[in-house]
């Protein structure tokens, strides 16, 4: 393997120095997460708002139950989607059809229909599954397994991301929910209310714009593949080896009591062969590892999530949205997060390279998230405490939003660098469907909690929110204490 991983050649072409493929991949996952992103950003208030107005009418906790689902099953379908890659379609056919898929999902939720969204929203979750972890595996195949600019291109990987995901919000929530859009439809001839449909088309065709993008690029995707592909023969050519080596092993030790058997049938043994183990030694301990930061995965994103759901009807019917005398869209506080990660992703990138080999481990960086996730969810207690003398300012959002995206950038691309350095070479892309689940779990979790918003009892919210300050800031704690014996775990990995 050290064999093959050394005969790479450095490739600095792309963005910032980083390989050509970076560059590809960048933008196709743009415009995916433009895709997941708008509707997401309107999915809770659609589900909440009353029929009159084009929405289903569900209660809060309704619609916080499958909003979790939803986001659950999401990031579940990683999983075949992985293994889908790794043994049939190749990662990059994987990515390519899964577009195809969601693109089909978006479309479906503008008609009219319960169905229609039900199953555009199946559809959606199918897709994800097939792009979302396959896309992630090919950055980190991008890199050698310690090149230091791993993480920092994890990092740009992650501003495109949310390049899509604050655009969005924009696009998508102006034609669902803001009166200018809907006058226009009714002076054409359309209900207002199929408002909400529209933003959701807008969504499908985000990603019809990275489909198109993608089959522009494909011949140097194809080219990047075809890379990764060689060097995934070449570490299966290195482990037939290992398996025959230990075949001929089991046969020389099979031959021996054979012969001996002959001259004397009394020692005639029984013959087991040997088998090569699913795992080394070494890999057991690398996704013990991943285990343990899986937990506090899942914790992390539990509360994280909650901007799409609690903190999302909280903006919507707790604050004053209106800043410099504009009112805006509620659904444009789902901009924010987006916005600060392009705004602070380069920033946390250049600390990194700069910090070298003194910059955090990766359950450091951990430790970091759910302490800044922490302190960001601790400032709606007093933001809950207000509302009872009436809607509170966007201010208080706004700086949760910001702190929390300190906490992501410390956590998120550094989990998914950190599966690709952990996970074994024959298994990447099932390993990053596997740590998916931990995102998947969240979101679940964080459905849940929604469900306790109580939106006209102040003392109700700050309790919810306290709550969840407390659990992020004990984690961040417990993992700061476990971070040495994770380490040891991860090897040379860090």
């Amino acid at each position: 393997m050290n064999a093959v991983i050394d005969s790479q050649v450095l490739e600095t072409g792309g963005i910032g120095g980083h390989p050509r493929g970076l560059n590809v991949l960048f933008f196709t996952e743009l415009w995916e997460r433009f895709s997941y992103y708008g509707m997401r950003a309107i999915l809770v208030l659609f589900m909440v708002a009353p029929v009159v107005q084009g929405g289903l009418g569900f209660t809060v906790a309704h619609a916080s139950e499958i909003y979790g689902i939803y986001t659950m099953c999401v990031y579940l379908t990683a999983i075949p989607g992985g293994f889908i890659a790794d043994r049939m379609l190749g990662a990059r056919k994987a990515i390519l059809f899964g577009g195809i898929i969601i693109a089909l999902g978006h479309f479906t939720m503008v008609l009219p229909a319960l169905s229609a969204f039900y199953g555009g929203m199946l559809l959606i979750v199918l897709g994800t599954g097939l792009l979302k972890p396959n896309i992630s595996t090919m950055v980190g195949r991008l890199y050698h397994l310690n090149d230091p600019r791993r993480d920092a291109g994890f990092s740009i990987f992650y501003m495109g991301i949310n390049m899509g995901a604050t655009l969005s919000p924009i696009v998508c929530g102006y034609l669902a929910q803001s009166e200018h859009f809907k006058t226009i439809l009714t002076k054409v001839g359309l209900p207002a209310e199929s408002s909400w449909h529209f933003g959701f088309a807008a969504a499908g065709v985000g990603m019809c714009i990275g489909l198109i993008h993608l089959l522009m690029q494909w011949k140097l995707l194809d080219k990047i593949g075809g890379k990764i592909e060689k060097e995934e023969v070449a570490l299966h050519d290195i482990q037939d080896v290992e398996s025959d080596t230990v075949e001929a092993k089991s046969t020389i030790t099979v031959t021996e009591p054979v012969h001996d058997s002959v001259k004397d049938p009394m020692k005639a043994p029984v013959i087991t062969p040997a088998k090569a183990p699913l795992f080394t030694p070494d890999e057991l301990k690398k996704l013990g590892a991943l285990l343990c930061l899986f937990v506090f995965n899942a914790l992390f994103w539990s509360i994280y999530e909650q901007g799409g759901s609690s903190l999302n009807i909280f903006a919507d019917r707790l604050t004053d949205n209106r800043l410099f005398g504009m009112e805006f869209p509620s659904s444009w506080f789902q901009s924010l997060q987006s916005t600060y990660v392009i705004l602070l992703a380069p920033v946390f990138s250049w600390l990194w390279i700069k910090m070298g080999e003194k910059q955090p481990s990766s359950p450091g960086k951990f430790s970091l998230g759910l302490m800044f996730l922490g302190i960001g969810i601790a400032i709606m207690v007093p933001a809950a405490i207000l509302t009872a003398q009436g809607k509170v300012s966007p201010i208080f959002l706004i700086t949760v939003y910001f702190v929390e995206t300190l906490g992501e950038l410390c956590l998120s691309p550094v989990g998914l660098s950190t599966v690709t350095k952990l996970a074994p070479a024959r298994l990447a892309s099932l390993t990053m469907g596997g740590w998916f689940v931990s995102t998947a779990i969240g979101n679940r979790l964080a459905g849940y909690f929604s469900g306790f918003l109580q939106s006209d009892s102040s003392g109700s919210m700050s309790y919810m929110f306290g709550a969840m300050a407390i659990a992020a800031l004990t984690a961040a704690g417990l993992l700061a204490g476990l971070t040495p014996f994770v380490k040891k775990l991860m090897g040379s990995v860090k």
